[in-house]
């Protein structure tokens, strides 16, 4: 079954779109990003987009040059992935989420509206991603020379869980398995299967046998 683009839509030349996939009204798939002289982000050419069969590019939604695609995702209304991001297979982008340059996710990982996956992240597969959760990569916030070499977003293991509204700071990694609460602010690594609230966040048990992904 041959993609479908809406006539709305904006799909650049050398995209790769896979069997069945669909891209919806005013989507744009393909697209050269601008950057500022100060950005952080790498330059050079980019590879063709490549998005895997049976995905949707919904509404408003829009994939720079250089991504991939696996199959069967949908990335929801006015969601947006920048350069050299490579997604998995059946993962739920939701709808006005963000994830920068240079990012990956596994396969099975669900992000949730509004959150904000940064520059230089790593999520392993299973991973969940509530709404409005905010990752950070740059502990110098924009100034001095060195935070070129420093930059790192966070790292979040198989099967981690991020409650609504929490901040994950530069360079953090969440293990396996591990939960953060709602609103939480992670200073620190967070060991596998922790459960983890507050601001600074601490740890205040286990996950639970039958929530590990294990269980399921």
């Amino acid at each position: 079954m041959p993609a479908d683009v809406h006539p709305s839509a904006i799909v650049y030349p050398g995209t790769i779109l896979g069997e069945g996939v669909k891209v919806l009204e005013n989507a744009v798939v393909g697209k050269q990003p601008s950057l500022s002289p100060r950005s952080t982000s790498k330059r050079g050419p980019l590879a063709p987009t490549s998005i895997g069969d049976g995905t949707v590019v919904s509404t408003g939604a829009i994939v720079f040059a250089g991504s991939t695609i696996g199959a069967r995702v949908i990335l929801g209304d006015q969601s947006c992935v920048r350069e050299r991001v490579a997604i998995g297979d059946d993962v739920v982008l939701g709808r006005g989420s963000l994830v920068e340059n240079d990012t990956t996710i596994g396969p099975l990982t669900r992000i949730q509206a509004d959150a904000y996956i940064t520059a230089y992240s790593t999520l392993e597969d299973n991973v969940f991603i509530a709404p409005c959760v905010v990752t950070t990569n740059d502990n110098f916030m924009g100034r001095t020379e060195r935070r070129h070499e420093l930059i790192e977003g966070p790292t979040i293991r198989r099967g981690a869980r991020v409650g609504g509204g929490a901040i994950l700071c530069p360079g953090v990694e969440i293990g396996e398995d591990a939960f953060v609460g709602a609103g939480a602010v992670v200073t620190k690594d967070v060991p596998p299967r922790a459960v983890v609230v507050g601001s600074p966040a601490r740890v205040i048990r286990e996950v639970p046998d039958d929530e590990l992904l294990s269980a399921d």
